[in-house]
């Protein structure tokens, strides 16, 4: 079992910058890749970004350009940067975690609880 928290939400005017931090506890060696999943108000949860075991990182097209995930040099604590925040940017970030290269949520077994980014005007 794999055990997430994120941190690092709040509210931040548009164009502001706000940091995430996923930590990860448990069975960390078994995850080969972390990942950073959205959901905004009434619309379905999507992929954000992901790095890999190897350190590849991916991105979404709607945070191209405007986001950095890493993690630490003990790979238990994932980040995401989000730069040049905007109001569409509003929604809930999750971790999550799992065992395969992926940007798909089936393939990703172990989710945090989530935290809120709300970008005002």
């Amino acid at each position: 079992q794999v055990y997430l928290v994120e941190s690092g939400g709040g509210l931040v005017q548009t164009g502001g910058s706000l940091t995430l931090s996923c930590a990860a506890s448990g069975r960390t060696e078994t995850i080969l890749n972390m990942g950073w999943f959205r959901q905004a108000p009434g619309k379905e949860r999507e992929f954000v970004a992901r790095i890999q075991d190897n350190d590849r990182t991916f991105h979404s097209d709607a945070v191209q350009g405007r986001c950095t995930v890493s993690r630490d040099s003990g790979k238990t604590t994932m980040y995401l940067q989000l730069n040049n925040l905007k109001p569409e940017d509003t929604a809930v970030y999750y971790c999550a975690a799992g065992p395969f290269y992926s940007a798909l949520e089936k393939n990703y077994p172990y989710w945090g609880q989530g935290t809120r980014i709300t970008v005002s005007l």
